[in-house]
């Protein structure tokens, strides 16, 4: 089984790389066009998500994919993975450099594995949670191949939380940190697991924003809380996943969860 893995991750590596040094090329220079949820999307995007597809099902070619721009049905395979081709497509198109490339692999509709590459800061995260999946497998969350681990600060104000753009409504209370707001809803659970912040929210994320982080944020010692108390994952075959959100609360401590939620819990559309 650790081949597998080891496969799993030089591939994750090498197609992330790939994809994202052509991406870096267009960078800022391409014009976007409005989706009916009221997103963005380019023609990098469309190639980065052929791209992807097509990588996959040659390396892997009994796995299921989903995509965030042409496959939102879950296959019945037991092997899936979930791609994000650009997250963070308006920095992408406004010359912001945090956006990035997600791969999240799922084994019976539950990620186990996640892989998000960050081309313009250099950075690539990946993790292994095999949660209850009873797989033989590695553990632990890593950034450029070193251990992450969430921080232990206590909330206060010289500490990060990151909203989303739909999340602002929670500043019409105080809040206990500095707020950041990146961008890219992976990015900003993601700086949760590495320890740069000690929590974040994201109000209408879809499941390719949350599949290859869930992962690597547990991974790494997150506390993942589904704001409308319905747990993501396992994915059900057959089903529509375009237009569900899975709004989310993610904490450094999961001492730290009845703190946050009563201050982030009015995102939830």
């Amino acid at each position: 089984m650790q081949n597998f893995w080891d496969q799993v991750l030089a591939f994750a590596e090498a197609i992330t790389t790939t994809v994202g040094e052509k991406l870096l090329v267009d960078f800022g220079q391409v014009q976007a066009d409005l989706k009916a949820d009221g997103s963005l999307v380019t023609r990098c995007d469309r190639w980065s998500d052929d791209t992807l597809r097509a990588a996959i099902r040659e390396a892997f070619p009994d796995h299921g994919v989903l995509s965030e721009e042409v496959e939102h049905i879950f296959p019945a395979t037991d092997w899936c993975w979930i791609i994000d081709p650009i997250d963070g497509t308006t920095n992408f198109t406004r010359g912001i450099p945090v956006w990035g490339i997600s791969l999240g692999l799922l084994y019976r509709g539950t990620p186990v594995f996640g892989y998000v590459a960050m081309p313009p800061l250099r950075q690539s995260f990946y993790g292994y949670w095999p949660g209850h999946s009873g797989l033989e497998m590695p553990s632990g969350a890593f950034c450029n191949g070193r251990p992450i681990h969430t921080s232990e600060a206590e909330p206060d104000k010289t500490q990060f939380f990151s909203l989303c753009a739909r999340s602002t409504a929670v500043l019409a209370n105080p809040f206990p940190c500095k707020i950041r707001m990146l961008g890219s809803a992976a990015y900003n659970l993601l700086i949760v697991g590495a320890g740069w912040a000690i929590g974040a929210v994201e109000a209408t994320p879809k499941i390719w924003d949350i599949a290859a982080v869930w992962a690597i944020a547990q991974a790494a010692g997150a506390t993942w809380v589904p704001l409308d108390d319905l747990n993501p994952f396992p994915l059900e075959v057959g089903k529509d996943y375009s237009d569900r959100p899975y709004p989310t609360l993610a904490t450094a401590q999961a001492s730290w969860i009845e703190r946050f939620r009563p201050l982030v819990q009015r995102v939830v559309p």
